[in-house]
């Protein structure tokens, strides 16, 4: 497998060495070893669950500075729909485009407007009855690599759109290249980001070669300094007119938002990393074969409970449903009878095979069968002790060359009873055969 970029990483520093990220991990991508967490890069999908779950902030988020965008003889942000549920002001949404131009930015193009162009590019798709049903939503990247790695059969009942960030990119490259002449490399894009996994996304494109996206910002990072700058517009009366996008767009900020704009009434939404897996498995068990659509967001409630925002994601998922209500039902749509090129995927996704045990078969299966046997040993308490996060996991790196069964401290609790009552008896044998000669 080539080399993966990964936004998640850990200050081994901070690090005590706690199990609570390798039990929460959802594809068992984290191992405590010499009193560190470990991530396994092949199986990482950046979901940043760690992040959120670590009491002792030992998983950071890779992404790029705002200074970074000086780089660029012109500046283009791209705000998703969540960052607008991270302010109290919202009495004038525009209000936060204004600002965004304020710190340096010499054009804003909405997320939330590609996303109603994906939204009608996936109600045409699915009107012409040519996709596998459920339709499962590519929009979420930790969700799609989650399905590269853990559940690569339902891949085909991915939606093969690009992601709103990836589509308002292309838009807003080739309207600027028009508006300024200059070269397509001279044009920087900046994507506000609430979660890693799109960070990610950006160095490791899925559906496409290379990511029209230049840089990720953080909205932890950006945060103060657009509120500083919110204030000053307001007091200067900056703002702008014309609303980028309506209901549909902004409602891909909260879960279900997305399901809701397909228009069907078969439609599935579920958001959590854990409720996401859950949701798969019935898929692949084929329990769900009655939905048309189905929504995953690994972040509780949305985007808008992305590990990188600031707000209670539950604060915000309201603030948004208060935003909708005075916007139009949708200001952006597809023209002509064709999707154009910039929505689509234009590579397949492939899966990958980061849980293979060995690339032969016959290889896999001989070990597969060690797995078993020393599975069957372990005590099935799955308690994490040992450093990986269940028996199960442990067999498997015992295989793999990674642990020994000694990390189990039950098992090695039963080996130290066996020496000592081993001695204990050699002990008795010895006074025995001492008191006969006496």
């Amino acid at each position: 497998m080539s080399e993966y970029f990964h936004s998640v990483t850990l200050d081994k520093e901070a690090c005590k060495g706690c199990i609570t990220c390798v039990k929460r991990c959802p594809t068992e991508a984290i191992r405590v070893r010499n009193g560190k967490a470990q991530i396994i890069g092949e199986r990482c999908i950046d979901c940043g669950e760690c992040i959120r779950v670590c009491p002792h902030h030992a998983k950071l988020a890779v992404t790029d500075p705002l200074s970074a965008i000086e780089q660029f003889k012109y500046k283009i942000v791209l705000p998703p729909p969540s960052l607008f549920g991270q302010y109290k002001r919202q009495e004038d949404l525009e209000l936060i485009r204004a600002a965004l131009c304020d710190i340096g930015f010499d054009a804003v193009y909405e997320v939330a407007a590609a996303a109603e162009l994906v939204s009608d590019a996936t109600r045409r798709m699915m009107e012409e009855g040519k996709l596998n049903k459920p339709v499962i939503s590519s929009a979420c990247p930790a969700v799609l690599r989650l399905i590269r790695i853990r559940f690569p059969n339902l891949l085909d009942n991915v939606l093969p759109l690009s992601a709103p960030m990836e589509v308002a990119a292309r838009l807003a490259r080739a309207e600027a290249v028009a508006k300024t002449g200059l070269k397509p490399e001279e044009i920087g894009i900046a994507f506000i980001t609430p979660c890693p996994a799109k960070a990610t996304a950006i160095k490791n494109p899925m559906g496409t070669e290379k990511s029209e996206v230049d840089l990720a910002i953080s909205v932890s990072e950006i945060y103060p300094v657009l509120l500083s700058a919110m204030n000053k517009c307001a007091k200067e009366g900056t703002g702008f007119d014309r609303a980028q996008s309506g209901r549909t767009g902004l409602s891909w900020g909260n879960s279900g938002g997305e399901a809701a704009a397909t228009f069907t009434v078969r439609y599935l939404a579920a958001d959590g990393i854990e409720n996401v897996i859950n949701v798969l498995e019935e898929m692949e068990d084929d329990r769900l074969s009655d939905q048309d659509f189905v929504e995953l967001n690994a972040c509780p409630a949305g985007c808008v409970g992305g590990v990188l925002n600031i707000e209670n994601p539950y604060v915000a998922a309201t603030r948004m449903k208060h935003l909708r209500n005075y916007r139009p039902v949708a200001c952006n749509h597809i023209e002509g009878d064709s999707i154009p090129p910039e929505i689509q995927w234009d590579t397949k996704v492939e899966p990958v095979s980061a849980m293979r045990l060995d690339p032969l078969p016959q290889h896999s299966l001989k070990m597969m069968k060690e797995i078993e046997q020393i599975e069957s040993k372990l005590y099935g308490l799955d308690c994490g002790s040992c450093g990986a996060p269940s028996c199960r996991a442990l067999a498997e790196d015992i295989v793999l060359g990674h642990s020994t069964e000694d990390a189990c401290i039950y098992l090695l609790k039963d080996k130290v009873e066996a020496v000592r009552e081993s001695m204990l008896s050699l002990n008795i044998d010895s006074r025995e055969k001492s008191g006969d000669k006496s």
